[in-house]
């Protein structure tokens, strides 16, 4: 339930239950389970948590789920009813028939559930992302049998969304408003969407109970805690605006009851630091006693506790609160939760006169402010990693995030229609300092608003509101993905008669009822919506509901919202005129292959070619409307793309065995995919110098949820692709940016920097042969303004300064008057810059040394006339490192990868996908992400460009 509270920021949690006299708790997933199906004849092991899916494959009666074309051959599984059993053991009795209490508590069961316990129903369950708390002592009084059995019986997901979308007076919209891939009608449900197909992902559509479960037995003065909520923030903070900086900082607690909390209760807080010295512990105030809520607050004096920050911002200083609920010095029930001191607002407000001042175009900002600054958001889109979220451990995340924060990211929009994020990761996210920008599971579709679908969708989002509202790397709450982009407009189009009907309904969910569940539980968080859209027409606590959207409502010649941009016509990848300009941009991306170890994991030998019909299969990038699957002629819309791309740009794989041509074309995939992204980030950062203010850049997508043609640049396993290691050099914190204009043939070579103070430094721009030799091609602006071909001047040497959070243009010059030079031959050079230059990173007062490389090719790489550059690798035992040499030319696209033999082992690289001039040799470190595999370092190989379209 609600507690009528407004509630705080930043605290993350160590033990999501503690409760002095917590009575008697028996974990269920010790209890011995049997799956069962007694139609198909199956009666197995089962575990808790876990999917059916997964129970069925520990007892071998399937294969493994990811293996081949499981994702269809196993439909039967989801469109099958089961039941888990088990027969409870430990249960305590009571002496007296009315003294013990008994409840279950579900943290999560996925989807439509009945539970019956000793041969009596108790409930049935809707909903996968709710808590679900069930009084059963009436039942364990009268069962007479001393293991009495509880049942969860689970009915097919794909088969109720069908029912539910049959029913007189069911929802609909019009066609294609629903995107959807396989399985059809998600919408009715709430359920993870994904799980009924993406164009990243299978359709397994599980079922199970996938969270933890318990049975607690309290006597009548015992109590158990089964959520709590923490919000920290700033005295007189508001939702969705700047609060004041120099501000005490208002704790505030709700804790919930399974049964109730004896009036007359207190509350008393203890912060510790992280090494448990006692900061400040006093009672809380202002108590508020709903049974079984209860909710104090007090103010915090600012001065004793040090910010967290994001990654690349400063420390990530972390407290534990303890909150402890007594009466008459008895302790009920305690709370600790581990906590950080930060604001975070996306900040939605007019562009003020100051700002029009300094050049930037009217409309309304769109941006974050972490502790009252405003940075430059760096980070990807995070999907579910696994189909099946039992199998996503705390390490697995952590491994993950170690590369996120390797990658220079700071943020991940963890996206709309996957599963709520567990505690685990926002713990990660925490210590490590990403932000997580989050959002309730609703996506490219629009829903019902009956009164028992938005009561349901209500209870949902209060319960995971306080769940997670005390994580400090909580960025922010955004009502779904691409809503008011895609859907809204998508009615406009098809129905415009009917477009008032359903922006009500959307706004009845959207805002009438998610936005309530967030500004009840929370004062610290920002809510929007809907997560690309164009920010609000006005914002006023004075109404009921402060925000009234913008939509589209947007004044000529203004900049509004954030940005979102798939284009799929690989000639205009690199034609920035097609990219989006906006103040935010939140999704962009381009698919590709994952490598050939990873495709190993997932397919026989025989299916290791391009086009296999299973690897056709496996890309779901294929037309609106799903794909007929006896009849995979539409998959292959994805897998052309991809081919055409790569035909176009760079030299075409030649090996003479197939295996080796296959992972050639798999490599070739994610250098255009990584050239794509790197072109639309550099576009993005140059921005934040531009009239756009541009202020942050997520890419699509983070990681891969399976081994499939995907947008990802982390594989399933947690192999980098090009685009990992590209995104990471281009989001350091001071690079160039050469900008090709192909409308004007203007190159802009941009310094750019997120620092919050100014940089200075120099940059060596000039243009350089493929075999090594430095060319005397005009370097300047004076050929673009004058149109008159200057002298040869080389290389060139330009002096900058860079603002904070900011670009610098360093020159132009006119690629079309260049062309027309006797002297310049496009396919036998390219431009490389080299930038050295002093700035103190962010909350540091010591100056540090940035240096960066870019470079920009006048004509597609399948054109130029590479030269072999005679690459050599040595293992440096002794400094954890490969010395890489370029000795006869150029090496573009320079890629070291660990052999094939030793796909046990899981490398990352500082440096990889770089250029080497001739002549030059880098030391690159690595780090090993997971595995082993002896003497690996030995058969490491450095490959370029040139390799890529050689026969061995």
């Amino acid at each position: 339930m609600m507690s009528c509270i407004s509630v705080v920021v930043a605290i993350a949690v160590t033990a999501l239950w503690q409760g002095a006299a917590a009575g008697h708790t028996l974990d269920l997933s010790d209890q011995a389970w049997q799956l069962q199906n007694l139609p198909l004849n199956i009666s197995v092991p089962g575990q808790v948590p876990s999917h059916v899916h997964l129970d069925l494959h520990d007892a071998q009666v399937i294969g493994d789920p990811y293996f081949g074309l499981n994702d269809f051959n196993l439909r039967w599984v989801a469109l099958a009813n089961w039941t888990y059993t088990t027969k409870i053991t430990g249960l305590k009795r009571a002496n007296t028939s009315d003294d013990l209490l008994t409840y279950i508590l579900f943290n999560g069961l996925d989807t439509f559930a009945d539970i019956s316990f000793c041969g009596k129903h108790i409930a049935s369950t809707d909903n996968q992302f709710r808590q679900w708390r069930f009084d059963v002592s009436d039942a364990v009084r009268s069962c007479a049998s001393e293991r009495p059995e509880l049942g969860v019986s689970f009915a097919s997901a794909p088969s109720m969304a069908e029912y539910l979308a049959s029913q007189p007076g069911a929802e609909t919209w019009p066609w294609g408003i629903e995107g959807w891939f396989e399985f059809p009608h998600r919408a009715f449900i709430r359920k993870e969407q994904s799980d009924f197909g993406w164009d990243w992902g299978p359709a397994f559509a599980p079922a199970g109970i996938w969270q933890k479960a318990w049975i607690v037995q309290l006597a009548p003065d015992e109590v158990y805690v089964p959520n709590s909520a923490l919000d920290l923030y700033r005295h007189g903070q508001m939702n969705n605006l700047p609060p004041d900086q120099t501000a005490d900082w208002v704790l505030n607690c709700s804790i919930d009851a399974l049964n109730s909390f004896p009036k007359g209760a207190e509350m008393r807080f203890t912060v510790k630091d992280a090494t448990g010295s006692t900061i400040s512990t006093s009672h809380l105030t202002n108590i508020t006693n709903a049974g079984d809520v209860i909710t104090g607050s007090a103010t915090l004096d600012a001065e004793k506790y040090k910010l967290w920050w994001p990654a690349g911002m400063g420390a990530q200083n972390l407290y534990n609160i303890t909150v402890d609920v007594v009466k008459q010095n008895k302790t009920l029930a305690s709370v600790t939760k581990r906590t950080g001191f930060r604001t975070i607002v996306l900040n939605m407000g007019e562009i003020t006169d100051e700002q029009l001042a300094q050049g930037i175009a009217p409309g309304n900002n769109w941006h974050f402010e972490i502790n009252g600054h405003e940075f430059y958001a760096k980070g990807s889109n995070f999907i579910p990693p696994d189909a099946f979220w039992p199998r996503v451990t705390p390490d697995r995340i952590r491994t993950l995030f170690r590369s996120v924060v390797a990658g220079n990211q700071n943020m991940l929009r963890v996206w709309a229609s996957g599963a709520y994020s567990p505690d685990f990761m926002y713990d990660a996210a925490d210590e490590m300092g990403i932000l997580l920008w989050s959002e309730f599971e609703f996506g490219d579709a629009l829903y019902p608003v009956t009164e028992d679908f938005l009561e349901n969708v209500r209870q949902e989002a209060v319960y995971q509101v306080r769940r997670t509202n005390h994580h400090p790397s909580l960025a922010l709450w955004a009502g779904g993905n691409e809503l008011e982009s895609l859907e809204l407009p998508g009615v406009n189009a098809s129905a415009p008669e009917e477009y008032d009907r359903y922006l009500h309904e959307y706004e009845t969910l959207f805002l009438e009822t998610l936005l309530p569940a967030v500004y009840g539980n929370s004062r610290s968080i920002t809510y929007i919506p809907s997560s690309t859209e164009n920010g609000y027409l006005s914002f006023n606590w004075s109404r009921p509901i402060p925000i009234i959207e913008r939509y589209n409502n947007k004044t000529e010649g203004s900049l509004y919202g954030d940005t979102d941009h798939y284009n799929y016509n690989y000639r205009q990848a690199f034609n920035i005129s097609t990219y989006p300009v906006g103040r935010f941009a939140n999704e962009f991306g381009f698919h590709s292959m994952p490598s050939l170890a990873t495709w190993r994991e997932a397919l026989p030998e025989d299916e290791l070619y391009f086009n296999s019909s299973t690897i056709m299969l496996r890309n779901h990038h294929y037309p609106a409307g799903g794909l007929n699957i006896t009849n995979y002629d539409n998959s292959s819309k994805g897998m052309a793309e991809m081919t055409l791309a790569v035909t176009e740009y760079y030299p075409l794989p030649d090996k003479a065995d197939p295996i080796a041509n296959f992972s050639s074309w798999c490599h070739a995939t994610q250098i255009f995919q990584a050239d794509f992204y790197k072109s639309q980030i550099q576009f993005y950062r140059a921005g934040s110098g531009g009239r756009e203010r541009q202020l942050g850049s997520l890419y699509w997508q983070l990681e891969d949820i399976w081994q499939a043609p995907t947008w990802a640049g982390i594989e399933y396993s947690g192999r980098w692709k090009v685009l990992h290691y590209v995104a990471k050099d281009i989001y350091e914190s001071v690079i160039l940016a050469p900008i090709f204009n192909q409308s004007s043939g203007i190159l802009d070579v941009y310094a750019i920097s997120d620092l919050w103070s100014e940089v200075k430094g120099s940059a060596t721009l000039g243009w350089v042969g493929w075999d090594g030799r430095l060319l005397n091609h005009t370097i300047g602006e004076s050929e673009s303004t004058t149109g008159v071909p200057p002298s040869l001047v080389g290389q060139k040497d330009v002096q900058f300064t860079i603002g904070a959070i900011n670009s610098t243009l360093l020159t132009s010059f006119n690629m079309t008057k260049l062309a027309e030079s006797e002297s310049f031959n496009a396919t036998e050079c390219l431009f490389v810059a080299n930038l050295t230059a002093i700035g103190t990173p962010i909350n540091s007062k010591t100056t540090k040394t940035y240096r960066h490389t870019n470079t920009f090719t006048p004509t597609p790489l399948s054109s130029a006339a590479l030269v072999d550059p005679g690459l050599s690798i040595v293992h440096k035992k002794g400094d954890g490192a490969f010395e890489v040499t370029a000795k006869q030319g150029v090496s573009a696209w320079t890629w070291l990868s660990v052999s094939d033999k030793d796909a046990s082992i899981i490398v990352s690289f500082e440096e990889n996908a770089f250029l080497l001039n001739k002549g030059q040799t880098k030391l690159v470190k690595y780090s090993i992400i997971s595995g082993s595999s002896p003497g690996w370092e030995d058969r490491v190989t450095a490959d370029s460009i040139y390799g890529q379209g050689q026969r061995d």
